[in-house]
């Protein structure tokens, strides 16, 4: 079970003084739930937070399990998908007595999306707004299919987040060209669309979904028609408008604007979609109409995506936001801990600390933003200052957890290459001499062991081999390993130069 920080969760059950026990007592269940989403916001962060939780709310609670409510199917789809452990897991560390939680739109019928612990089928759970319980009744469907036209129907992206702005957005060297080129398109008004598409590209919290946001607001403020997606909301939208037959409004929706910003569109899945997606990049692309696209990858490491749409979105102009040195996150820091201080005057955070946590996070600006809730929360929580040794505590989990750099094939292929004194394009290549051969080898077990890429992704990126032969060669290696210690002490610093 998920546990947050044990001066949080002390001081949560210190306030609380005995966690709800699941009765249908409204007044002992909506404190337990007010509580709940305190330790949401807190251990999530603000910006998830309001994305995806300010707007679910607790029905009842009853038999053990939580009822709770958002107003979109997308929402409810998503907290499924992502967040459901999460909230479940908060939700007994309060109340023990809840062994499940169920999601649904309100005014639409839910079922618990939490098995029992004994392996019992899920107990059903009336809707907010119909009295008969909840089971598989003939009037149930019409409903369903009413609430997708009226998704497919009303489809207009997500929103934007105000707080995203570029005058909140911190600019440093890592980031500054994405920004110009950001400004640019935002403000770009007449004539034919600036570097169509704009493509940015960098790991987790870097700043890529921000200016984004930022490029949306601005574009707006000009009167520009802006539609904001992201890929999960993109793929929605599409299937809901073929399920109720609306697809031609979905596609006359988004041709119909001057801007279309996607996010994350790694994710975007499926032959169809991914079919709708090109149409829609080349419809607007070719009416001169603005595209923004944001991933954690070039274009040409997208292997899931269609070869055409991965050439289109290569077309633009393609920037990658590199990682945060100590003085961007530490001028990232002091916005953060400025706007915190606005809603707590009393909360103080030395320049010495604050330098610290500076110095000690190093991998994102998420990570950043969760050390102030941290310290926020040991501030508020125990009435103790922040010192550099509270500092310490509080922020370990992320010091500890911070991501490793990202390996390419392309670093590992040269790397390696350079190594073995052979050129990529042999390694790439058909032959099959020794010299060759074992260099091939060796890269394609790398690439194996530090990259997420499956065995069919890594065969294209070495010329377009089978899986099979990539397997072959991950074996061999693997065995060779076991018996020359020359060779393992070989791959090992190749490894560590590639992580370094």
């Amino acid at each position: 079970m998920y546990r947050g920080a044990s001066g949080l969760e002390q001081a949560s059950h210190a306030d609380a003084g005995h966690a709800d026990d699941g009765a249908p007592d409204d007044a002992p269940a909506g404190e337990t739930w007010s509580r709940v989403k305190r330790r949401l916001r807190v251990e999530l962060g603000e910006d998830v937070f309001a994305s995806w939780f300010a707007r679910l709310e607790l029905d009842a609670v009853a038999d053990g399990c939580a009822r709770l409510t958002v107003p979109t199917r997308f929402l409810k789809s998503w907290i499924e998908a992502h967040y459901a452990d999460r909230v479940l897991a908060t939700y007994r560390a309060e109340a023990p007595a809840v062994e499940r939680i169920s999601i649904g739109v309100r005014g639409t019928p839910v079922r618990d999306s939490r098995k029992p612990q004994d392996g019992s089928r899920p107990t059903s759970a009336k809707a907010p707004i119909p009295t008969a319980s909840f089971g598989p009744r003939p009037s149930a469907a019409p409903s369903i299919q009413a609430a997708e036209r009226h998704d497919a129907a009303e489809f207009a992206g997500a929103p934007l987040d105000a707080r995203l702005t570029f005058q909140s957005f911190m600019i440093g060297r890592s980031n500054a060209l994405a920004h110009a080129a950001a400004d640019r398109v935002a403000r770009h008004e007449g004539g034919q669309a600036l570097y169509n598409p704009l493509y940015f590209h960098a790991g987790v919290g870097l700043g890529k979904s921000h200016l984004l946001h930022a490029i949306g607001h601005e574009a707006r403020a000009v009167g520009r028609r802006v539609i904001y997606l992201t890929a999960d909301r993109f793929m929605y939208g599409f299937v809901a408008s073929l399920k109720a037959q609306t697809s031609l409004a979905f596609k006359e929706r988004l041709r119909a604007i001057d801007l279309l910003v996607i996010d994350d569109v790694q994710f975007i899945q499926g032959r169809s979609i991914q079919a709708e997606f090109g149409h829609t990049i080349n419809a607007l692309i070719d009416a001169g109409r603005q595209i923004v696209v944001a991933a954690d990858r070039p274009p040409a490491e997208l292997e899931a995506l269609d070869e055409r749409v991965r050439s289109r979105l290569a077309g633009g102009l393609v920037v990658e936001i590199g990682a945060l040195d100590e003085a961007l996150r530490a001028s990232i820091l002091a916005a953060r801990l400025a706007a915190v201080r606005a809603a707590h005057p009393a909360f103080e955070v030395s320049s010495a600390v604050a330098a610290y946590v500076a110095r000690a996070i190093t991998a994102n600006g998420r990570d950043l933003e969760g050390a102030v809730n941290r310290l926020l929360a040991h501030a508020t929580l125990t009435g103790s200052a922040i010192t550099i040794e509270t500092a310490e505590t509080a922020i370990r989990d992320l010091v500890r957890n911070r991501e490793p750099k990202r390996v390419k094939i392309e670093e590992i292929q040269k790397l390696v290459a350079s190594r073995y004194n052979v050129s990529r394009s042999d390694i790439l290549s058909e032959r099959r001499t020794a010299v060759v051969v074992r260099p091939r080898q060796i890269a394609m077990y790398l690439s194996k062991v530090l990259t997420p890429r499956s065995l069919p992704e890594i065969g294209r990126r070495f010329g377009g081999r089978d899986h099979t032969t990539v397997l072959h060669a991950v074996r061999k290696i693997e065995k060779a390993l076991g018996e020359d210690h020359a060779l393992s002490d070989e791959v090992e610093l190749l490894k560590r130069m590639l992580q370094e």
